[in-house]
């Protein structure tokens, strides 16, 4: 399926900035994931105004059920989430802290202060996204481990250093390299570090992504405003050439302007 970005295409970074400039008042992970799920549950009950939206909302039940699953599966000492500041592992991370305020009130569990997280640091990262990454995880109250290696031996790493870890969240898609034999509930393959791979999002469309993060005027990295649609490090992503502007016009379109599922990764040299 192909879809197109919801929502006006008058809405810009700026607007998306309002839920996160409300919520980085929140005291303690408890009351930021209380607002959080307050947001997400106000956009579900909203009469879709068409179809886009009600994809939106579809895939978002789709994923906090996935999410709820795993909170009765493992303990919260148990999960860790992988996060990088990309679109993808923000609009999980938004669905987690919804769906931690469920678990959380439905079973008298009090929240830890903070939340288990993994962030595996690209070669040549961005400042951009390293900055984004910074202001994100201190306003959604992430304890986040940094690792400047590969990916396996960043995670051989990280569950040394917390063995207690058995699932971590990971907001893999299924035009992503690698995910499209994927299921929601994956271990890791053979010489990889043994961990379940929790995959919520695995089935969401580029433009449902986009769609959730601005109907919730999610704060996103401004990269994606200059044409980048898939973040990697500066020796590898580009603007991607086909948000590239016409009529003679310098620069790109943002990246919620994408369409084409298939056209993500045009940016990208790996």
């Amino acid at each position: 399926m192909h879809g197109t970005a919801v929502g006006d295409e008058t809405k810009t970074s700026e607007a998306n900035n309002r839920m996160s400039n409300g919520d980085t008042e929140a005291k303690d992970l408890a009351e930021q994931c209380a607002r959080v799920n307050k947001k997400v549950y106000e956009f579900l009950n909203q009469k879709p105004r068409n179809e886009r939206v009600g994809n939106v909302q579809r895939m978002t039940r789709e994923s906090l059920g996935v999410i709820g699953e795993a909170l009765e599966r493992y303990t919260l000492s148990e999960l860790s989430f992988s996060y990088n500041g990309g679109k993808d592992c923000l609009v999980l991370l938004i669905l987690y802290l919804a769906a931690l305020h469920t678990h959380s009130t439905k079973t008298s569990t009090p929240l830890p202060p903070t939340l288990r997280s993994v962030y595996i640091v690209s070669p040549n990262p961005f400042t951009s996204v390293t900055s984004f990454v910074q202001r994100s995880s201190h306003q959604y109250h992430l304890s986040l481990s940094q690792y400047h290696k590969p990916m396996r031996e960043a995670f051989s790493a990280y569950l040394s250093d917390h063995p207690e870890v058995k699932a971590i969240f990971v907001g893999t898609r299924r035009t992503d390299p690698h995910g499209g034999s994927l299921t929601h509930f994956d271990m890791t393959d053979k010489n990889w570090p043994k961990f379940m791979r929790i995959h919520p999002v695995i089935d969401w469309h580029y433009a449902e992504i986009w769609g959730f993060i601005r109907e919730l005027e999610v704060e996103y990295c401004e990269l994606y405003d200059l044409g980048y649609t898939s973040l990697g490090g500066t020796d590898d992503t580009h603007p991607n050439p086909a948000l590239k502007k016409q009529d003679g016009e310098e620069g790109y379109r943002p990246a919620y302007e994408l369409v084409e599922d298939e056209e993500e990764r045009l940016g990208r040299d790996r």
